[in-house]
């Protein structure tokens, strides 16, 4: 049974970086199809108007924790999780197994200029790795060619970015055409990857501040941390029915 955290009604692994990506590495060895879900806090709350996407969620194989939200978190609540786990560390972890063992890699999402420059970058920093090809995230999810096209590669890894909730809703519906593969939302990583957006200076990262320096970089970006507040509220409120025993509730 997996060790992980239930947070607002979605349970998160209990993992660091290092050892979940040893444990996808196992799921690669036995051909083992696998559904990740890199969630920060943004997420939570949209699941919780979403039901789809609550489903989606929690029919994952794993979600980690991509937020210093939803690990602070973790520890009000009592059960703590020893890291983030993000999408991106993954994403570069996976992408050193992949060039170590000779994996194929299958990047959809992104911008097409990106995602070439995200694959020509790959093919740099990574020799080994076997690019099993790409394609923008431009298209329609109902258009079941695409999903078609990534199965005939039978890449090992499946780097879909999207942006949630369409990079989940995609790899959910798509993943039972497949026989095997790893397949992980990314978000914004082939951006990073590419050169075409930086990720914040680790001093950032250290003070657990990725999410200001975006937000400073990225003003747009303000209606979706609108969430936080709320997110913040509710997980007071789980803390709280936590700390009520059955004898203190009241009556209904």
């Amino acid at each position: 049974m997996k060790n992980t955290v239930n947070i607002l009604g979605i349970n998160f692994i209990n993992t660091t970086v290092k050892q979940f990506v040893h444990t996808l590495g196992s799921h690669i060895e036995n051909r083992e199809k696998t559904f990740v879900v890199t969630a920060n806090p943004e997420i939570v709350m949209d699941a919780r108007k979403n039901e789809t996407l609550m489903n989606i969620i929690q029919g994952a194989d794993y979600v980690t924790a991509d937020g210093i939200g939803i690990v602070k978190s973790a520890g009000l609540l009592g059960v703590p999780l020893p890291e983030r786990v993000p999408g991106f560390d993954v994403t570069m972890r996976l992408l050193k197994l992949a060039n170590k063992k000779g994996l194929s890699v299958y990047l959809l999402g992104g911008k097409d200029r990106v995602v070439e420059k995200a694959a020509d970058r790959i093919k740099s920093d990574f020799p080994n790795v076997k690019i099993a090809g790409y394609h923008h995230g431009y298209f329609d999810l109902a258009d079941d060619q695409i999903m078609k096209t990534v199965e005939s590669t039978k890449p090992d890894i499946i780097l879909v970015a999207l942006g949630a909730p369409r990079q989940e809703q995609w790899i959910s519906e798509s993943m039972p055409l497949f026989d095997h593969g790893i397949f992980i939302g990314v978000g914004g990583t082939f951006d990073v990857i590419a050169g075409e957006a930086k990720r914040a200076p680790e001093i950032w990262q250290k003070m657990n501040l990725e999410w200001f320096y975006r937000l400073v970089r990225q003003p747009s970006r303000w209606k979706r941390q609108m969430a936080l507040p709320q997110f913040a509220f509710k997980i007071l409120q789980q803390k709280l029915q936590k700390n009520i025993t059955p004898a203190d509730k009241p009556f209904m």
